[in-house]
């Protein structure tokens, strides 16, 4: 008999275990995205054109904008261009977080309400600035992209000063409902 639950027990960890890995991919995503985020920073007189603001002045520790926090509500578009339609809006927040180097923390929601997709896609990680490309977690979703999980690998693809600039978004899903 025991020899039986044995058998049966092995017979089921080797079932669950090769559906589990047909069904699961990771090396595959199941949905990917390649958006532009585009920030441009208010400056006291472009109320017009301004996506971003800061909510608090950096403090005097260090010269890289220490303690700086800025919330956003930046248009993303399928291209580089600023004024090509949104297909999604980016609202969060970003700040300034290390005193030796320019680096930021991100949290955002990216919110779509389209024809063609709708929900959000929740997402944040360190901006490690000086580095060519950096990830981004993506930690939840809803509507088309319920549950979603994944990453979202981010590159600078210009930048104007303090005043603008847009990031390349190559946002991979691996956790798709």
């Amino acid at each position: 008999m025991r020899d039986l639950a044995v058998k049966l027990s092995s017979i089921l960890f080797l079932l669950s275990a090769c559906s589990a890995k047909a069904f699961f991919k990771p090396n595959e995503p199941c949905k990917q995205l390649v958006l532009y985020y585009h920030d441009i920073l208010f400056n006291g007189t472009d109320v017009a054109n301004a996506t971003s603001a800061a909510a608090t002045e950096p403090t005097k520790l260090g010269n890289f904008k220490f303690g700086k926090l800025v919330v956003f509500d930046d248009p993303m578009t399928k291209d580089n261009h600023l004024l090509s339609p949104p297909v999604a809006r980016a609202q969060g927040f970003y700040f300034y977080d290390m005193k030796s180097t320019y680096t930021a923390w991100f949290a955002f929601t990216l919110i779509f309400n389209s024809t063609k997709q709708k929900g959000t896609l929740n997402i944040m990680g360190a901006d490690l600035m000086t580095e060519e490309t950096r990830d981004f977690s993506v930690t939840g979703g809803t509507g088309d992209f319920f549950m979603a999980r994944g990453i979202a690998t981010i590159r600078t693809d210009t930048f104007q000063g303090a005043s603008y600039f847009r990031l390349k978004m190559d946002i991979k899903l691996y956790e798709c409902y």
